[in-house]
């Protein structure tokens, strides 16, 4: 197993894995509720590709530190710095899943892409969820959020079957095996009750800037049937708003379109890797 320490006030550690290979760096990061094992399904096929894939847990996910905050997108994003940063990392694709696609966008607005040959968006909540006045292509107001993280709150273990039964839903047939599904469950057991309940309310953030600061080819990737993150206030957006980007709509996929369409997904992720 291995960690790295995120320095600091209150220092923490990051679980990763790193599955070697001498190609380019692939930085898989997973979304809500998970941990890197989300990406079972992807990993042997990029490692088999050549490339070096490095998988993550966020923090107080996984096996990663349970800290009692930092559950917003600068922090995100400073954690993934660091993992570039200790890892020393550069011309690396980084691959964002549903939340996860939120660090690439905050990580690209923040330290731009000198270590970064391309960014890939996957079901991705980018680039911005929240329906304001000045966002009215948003999916959902704040007091929506807001009330997400009082029924985790109120009862995790009811909200989270809830959820991910929306998650693999296209859009009200579940697309995975029960054991998928109960797959998916035990790692969201891993996850703390400050981590889940705080990162539901990050979902609101506005990544617009920092989308427009995205300035390496892009590959979109998401379901048409995805509950959770709408295709037409995500993935559709976040392919109009970077120039070039291409994008990849998995007809019938739900938002767990990695596991449900993982051949589908699988494909579409190396045609964009070996492109580069």
């Amino acid at each position: 197993m291995s960690y790295l320490t995120v320095p600091g006030e209150s220092p923490i550690q990051l679980y990763y894995r790193d599955f070697g290979g001498s190609g380019r760096p692939v930085v898989l990061i997973h979304g809500w509720p998970l941990s890197h094992e989300a990406w079972a399904g992807q990993i042997p096929a990029l490692t088999n590709a050549g490339f070096r894939v490095i998988a993550y847990d966020r923090r107080g996910f996984g096996r990663s530190d349970k800290a009692p905050s930092g559950y917003d997108y600068d922090t995100f994003a400073a954690d993934l710095h660091e993992l570039l940063t200790q890892l020393d990392l550069s011309d690396a694709v980084l691959v964002g899943y549903s939340m996860g696609g939120g660090e690439v966008a905050r990580y690209i607005g923040l330290y731009g892409t000198q270590r970064v040959a391309a960014a890939v968006f996957a079901a991705s909540i980018t680039p911005a969820l929240c329906l304001t006045p000045d966002n009215p292509d948003g999916a959902m107001p704040l007091p929506g959020f807001m009330g997400l993280r009082e029924q985790c709150r109120g009862d995790r273990d009811a909200f989270l079957p809830t959820f991910l039964t929306g998650y693999f839903s296209n859009p009200e047939e579940l697309a995975v095996t029960q054991a998928q599904f109960d797959a998916a469950l035990a790692l969201a057991a891993h996850a703390s009750d400050t981590a889940l309940q705080d990162s539901i309310v990050a979902w609101a953030t506005d990544l617009r800037a920092d989308i427009a600061r995205v300035d390496v080819p892009t590959l979109v990737i998401h379901g048409n049937a995805d509950n959770a993150v709408p295709f037409a206030h995500a993935g559709a957006r976040t392919a109009r708003l970077i120039p070039g980007a291409q994008l990849v709509e998995i007809d019938h996929g739900p938002h767990g379109i990695n596991v449900s369409h993982k051949d589908e997904f699988n494909a579409a992720l190396l045609s964009f890797l070996t492109s580069l």
